[in-house]
Parts: structure tokens; C-alpha cells; sequence
């Protein structure tokens, strides 16, 4: 009876420790739990190396939220820029850690092109639109994209025509970005 009982609790000890293990191996083999990501807009991978565009001579690293302002500057682009100018505004003191960025081709939409002036939302870069596909060929040129320090285009959120939706992706990009400048010692 006791040498009985001895491999009841020998077995039993031995199940309590290795079911879990073999139980989290067999979740994760099929998929049962998310990964642990915790970014909101889409990583790029790999990153697009735009140092070239995105590196101003003279100037300190800055973290950038780009967008290349597009031939027709229609809801989505006006939202884009919008959501653009809010996030930096809510990063708050540190503020003078990001710029925002618009790449400006020839095909850009020349009224949305002046409003940016006028209106002084962020830094313009012109550039060939060539130069542009080249370096979007991947992702697409539709989008605000987080640029790092160093001149990489790490991240990439979608724009929408709704202005609601586009208030609540703004709060995803924030997020981010709060998350990049508390991480980064540069910029």
C-alpha cells in the first residue's frame, strides 16, 4: 500500500512539473497565443535604408514622422497631415526630439504643398519621384512612416479617409513613438 501511495506521489510530482511545459510547447507550436508584439503600426522588415533623404547636413538626429504628400492630396492625405502635426504637438517637452517630415516630388499636389508652407506643419523635403518609388518599392508610399535617428524608416502606419479613425490611429502612433523616445538616448 505505501510502495503504492510512494508512486502516486513520484508520478504526480513529476506530471505537476513537465504537463505545463509540454501543455506551452504544444500552444505555441499551434499557434494558440499572440506573440508578444507590442507596437502598433507595421514593422517594417527589413528596414528601408533612407538616410540619403532623411539626414539634413548640419542638423542634430531627430526621430521623423514622414509622409510623401501624393499627386491628389484628397481626405486620407489631409488626415495624414493632420495626424501628423497632432502627434508632435502631443509628445509634449519632448517635442524637440521629433520632426515631422513631408517628401515633396513633382507630382506632389501643389495646393497641399503650399498649405504645408503657410501653415508651417514640418520640415519639406523635395526630392525625384523615382528617387521616392525606389525607396518605397516594398512598402508603398502610402502612409506615415516613423524614421529613426540614424535615417531608417522603421515603422509604417496606414492613413483613412475618416477623420475618427484617423484620430485613433494617431493615438497608436503616439503610443509608439512615446515607447522609441523613452528607449532611445539619441534624439
Amino acid at each position: 500500500m505505501q510502495q503504492k501511495s510512494k508512486k502516486l506521489t513520484a508520478l504526480a510530482l513529476i506530471l505537476v512539473f513537465t504537463l505545463p511545459v509540454i501543455l506551452a510547447q504544444i500552444a505555441l507550436k499551434n499557434g494558440w497565443f499572440n506573440e508578444g508584439a507590442t507596437n502598433k503600426g507595421q514593422l517594417l522588415n527589413p528596414i528601408i535604408e533612407a538616410g540619403d533623404l532623411f539626414i539634413i547636413a548640419g542638423e542634430e538626429p531627430h526621430w521623423r514622422l514622414a509622409y510623401i504628400v501624393p499627386d491628389v492630396c484628397d481626405a486620407a492625405c489631409e488626415n495624414a497631415i493632420f495626424s501628423i502635426s497632432q502627434v508632435r504637438t502631443a509628445v509634449g517637452r519632448a517635442m524637440d526630439r521629433v520632426d515631422a517630415v513631408f517628401i515633396v516630388t513633382g507630382n506632389s499636389d501643389a495646393k497641399a504643398v503650399t498649405n504645408l508652407e503657410v501653415n508651417d506643419f514640418g520640415k519639406l523635403l523635395k526630392t525625384d519621384i523615382n528617387n521616392v518609388n525606389n525607396m518605397f518599392q516594398q512598402t508603398g508610399n502610402n502612409g506615415i512612416f516613423l524614421v529613426d535617428t540614424l535615417g531608417n524608416v522603421v515603422l509604417k502606419f496606414d492613413t483613412t479617409l475618416e477623420r475618427e479613425q484617423a484620430i485613433m490611429d494617431s493615438r497608436d502612433i503616439l503610443a509608439d513613438l512615446r515607447k522609441l523616445l523613452k528607449l532611445s538616448r539619441i534624439g
